[in-house]
């Protein structure tokens, strides 16, 4: 003859306790939470994040504008030792020409290998000062990922946090209903007078 356990939070039987009923309700509200709540805050947070960089990225391309410097400062002796991967770069004077306003020189960042005489791109504000250009397409998608998993993970462990707040209250809850119950039988097995 065998026993179904499977369940037995769920049935009633004369040993299943209120707080097997609580554990049970909240191992099934960490699931649905776990499964569908984390997923639906990340994917949420991530549509948010991926507009409000699209607005960002098109405000920051309405208001710059690219040309086309000359660069006429000189390069640096030695460039500075490559971190993480990243191309090497440097800050040099350049120049270029507005049909409105005429010559202008800057300081800029321009790519390693870039020599006197060189034309590189440049990306300037509406005061004519030398900016990064504005965010491309793989740079809001990357933004999007990071804020829709940054998002996901952090109500996992939200969810994992109450869970666990839940559980600590339901054991001290049981403890002390066992110490209630055995002071009450403890007299009767032993024999002895309360």
């Amino acid at each position: 003859m065998r026993t179904q356990v499977r369940g037995w939070r769920w049935r009633h039987n004369p040993l299943r306790r209120r707080s097997d009923v609580i554990a049970a309700w909240t191992a099934l509200a960490v699931a649905v939470l776990m499964f569908v709540g984390a997923p639906l805050a990340g994917v949420l947070a991530a549509w948010w994040a991926h507009d409000e960089a699209q607005g960002i990225a098109a405000a920051q391309r309405a208001e710059r504008h690219r040309v086309r410097a000359e660069v006429v400062g000189k390069a640096p002796e030695q460039l500075p030792a490559v971190q993480g991967g990243r191309q090497h770069s440097y800050r040099v004077d350049v120049r270029w020409k507005d049909p409105v306003t005429g010559t202008h020189t800057t300081n800029a960042r321009v790519p390693a290998g870039t020599r006197h005489g060189d034309t590189v791109a440049l990306w300037l504000d509406s005061r004519g000062r030398a900016v990064p250009p504005p965010p491309d397409g793989t740079a809001i998608w990357q933004h999007t990922l990071t804020i829709g998993v940054t998002a996901t993970g952090g109500a996992v462990g939200v969810v994992l946090l109450a869970n666990a707040i839940v559980n600590r209250v339901a054991t001290n809850h049981r403890m002390l209903e066992w110490e209630r119950e055995w002071a009450r039988t403890e007299p009767e097995w032993t024999r002895r007078r309360a």
